[in-house]
């Protein structure tokens, strides 16, 4: 019924930058929280960033500086842009979203596929 589906990762230079999309789609009444976590290889999941539906944002002491996340309410859309990158920030990212669908009286959460994000050194 709802779809998150991320594109925008790839293999980037130290120093470079990504930008990161996800789209949410599917029976949808209203979206919460919009968020971006990632997994290195071996390591847990982790939040990266998150933002709330009227633009408030959290990050991770990781990537404050470097990494901005944004959205388009009215595409459903979030976006993770990531500059200064360095090899630890090498990992699966995925897109996660808090929906409230057409069927539901809460909200849940969702998750995209993930995108993978290599940077080398």
């Amino acid at each position: 019924q709802v779809q998150l589906v991320e594109s925008g990762g790839g293999l980037v230079q130290a120093g470079g930058s990504l930008r990161l999309s996800c789209v949410a789609s599917g029976s949808i009444f209203s979206i919460n929280v919009m968020g971006w976590y990632r997994q290195a290889p071996g390591k847990q999941r982790e939040l990266v960033a998150v933002i709330s539906n009227r633009g408030s944002t959290n990050y991770a002491d990781s990537v404050k500086g470097r990494f901005t996340i944004s959205r388009d309410n009215a595409k459903s859309t979030v976006y993770l842009q990531m500059n200064s990158l360095k090899p630890e920030d090498t990992a699966v990212y995925y897109c996660n979203a808090l929906i409230r669908t057409r069927w539901d009286y809460d909200s849940y959460p969702y998750w995209g596929q993930g995108t993978q994000v290599t940077v080398s050194s």
